[in-house]
């Protein structure tokens, strides 16, 4: 019974990977003229894990100045869902509607060090 259960477990971890590249080229289409570190959105380098709005050289929201905690999974996945929900008030007005699509790039940010 255990082997169907670690069979399914080193797919995921096999899929990461690909994931991951899903979310750099949607990254790349979507949300990287945005946060190349200018001053439209703060680079996104080190963001997983990262505390929110705390990332030095770029002017947060309010918003998100006011937002505590760390940019978990769950919270980066809430805030591309629906950014004005995560955050009333923050100037991030692109969403990522597609579960999958967050997914992806989350894979993605979180192989930026």
């Amino acid at each position: 019974m255990l082997r169907p259960l670690l069979a399914l477990a080193a797919l995921g971890l096999a899929a990461t990977p690909a994931l991951a590249a899903d979310g750099e080229q949607l990254f790349n289409m979507q949300c990287k003229m945005c946060h190349a570190g200018g001053p439209m959105g703060p680079s996104l380098v080190g963001v997983a894990g990262a505390k929110i709005a705390a990332k030095p050289g770029f002017n947060y929201s309010p918003a998100l100045k006011a937002k505590e905690g760390t940019w978990t999974d769950a919270n980066l996945d809430a805030f591309l869902k629906a950014p004005t929900q995560f955050a009333p008030g923050t100037r991030m007005m692109i969403s990522v509607p597609s579960e999958e699509s967050r997914q992806a790039v989350i894979a993605y940010l979180k192989t930026l060090k």
